[in-house]
């Protein structure tokens, strides 16, 4: 049986992105919302805001800023570039545009060649305007350079990965990120599946919460595809962690037929059917987890496909 040229890549893109667009009650609120019936703005875009909720608001974008360096030169700025519509947008609009990325894998705070400074370079080379980058991504100096700044205005913040506490969500650095800022704006749509404070935590502060151009493109197109592709259809689906592709997972077992697992999660799949896998990637904690969604499989009649050569090494 062939199978539909629809593939759907997705590598660590989640279906479930509406939790990024959590809105809290009023402008510039920072006491913490739990989100409730936020279901029927979780797709809503910039386009839907009006210019009075844009006008001089000072915007939280985040934005996908993870390009690849060699030293301090960007090898390749397609993501840079994608994100410079909805920021070309807000600028238009009289909005104070602030972006912020992570970039890389800090391990202890602040390193240089994990700097965002190439980043603001470019960007504003794009944007053909001036792209100040901010000494960090919280504090007093970053508050203070937002306050200073006119509308049309572009900021970058620093890394917001040289804090753990970005990736843990923790609230107390959730609440100092969003504390200058007004609204947010959610436009990594490669990073939005991540519960990190800089997707997911800020909605709980900032609302409206409102989806990027790009961020809508890429959902209109999965949803497209996933919905209406042809069928049979089969789902290509890679990261290092099955902790955070669960919810994927599930998703697409009730829309494919067939699903490719790849990357590092393999090997919690290849322990959870038994095989030993040495010193590879594993999360114990979800064996049982990839032993539910095989079984879901097989109940649903549904193929999941595990690579069958695996190359040994020593290190």
């Amino acid at each position: 049986m062939k199978f539909s040229t629809t593939v759907l890549a997705l590598f660590a893109a989640s279906i479930a992105t509406s939790e990024a667009f959590a809105p809290a009650p009023t402008f510039g609120v920072r006491s913490f919302v739990a989100p409730s019936a936020f279901e029927l703005d979780a797709k809503k875009s910039i386009s839907d805001l009006s210019d009075e909720e844009l006008k001089g608001k000072k915007v939280l974008i985040r934005c996908d800023l993870n390009v690849p360096l060699d030293g301090k030169t960007i090898t390749d700025d397609t993501r840079i570039r994608s994100s410079v519509p909805t920021i070309e947008y807000l600028k238009s609009k009289g909005a104070i545009v602030s972006v912020c990325s992570h970039l890389g894998r800090p391990k202890d705070g602040p390193e240089d060649k994990f700097s965002l400074a190439p980043c603001a370079t470019r960007l504003g080379e794009l944007l053909g305007a001036d792209v100040k980058l901010a000494p960090d991504c919280i504090g007093e100096d970053v508050a203070a350079m937002i306050n200073s700044a006119k509308e049309g205005d572009v900021i970058l913040l620093e890394n917001t990965r040289f804090y753990k506490e970005e990736e843990k969500n923790e609230p107390g650095f959730v609440e100092k990120l969003a504390a200058p800022f007004d609204l947010y704006v959610n436009d990594a749509f490669g990073t939005a599946h991540r519960a990190h404070a800089s997707t997911e935590g800020v909605t709980k502060f900032l609302q409206p919460s409102v989806g990027g151009f790009l961020l809508a493109k890429e959902l209109e197109y999965l949803d497209g595809a996933v919905t209406g592709g042809k069928k049979p259809m089969a789902a290509i689906v890679g990261g290092s962690k099955v902790s955070s592709k669960i919810t994927v997972l599930n998703a697409l077992l009730d829309k494919c037929d067939k699903i490719v697992i790849g990357g590092g999660m393999v090997f919690t799949f290849l322990k959870a059917k038994g095989y030993e896998v040495g010193t590879s990637l594993v999360e114990e904690d979800f064996i049982e987890t990839a032993k539910e969604v095989m079984a879901k499989a097989e109940k649903l009649g549904k193929t999941i496909l595990l690579p069958s050569d695996i190359i040994v090494a020593d290190k």
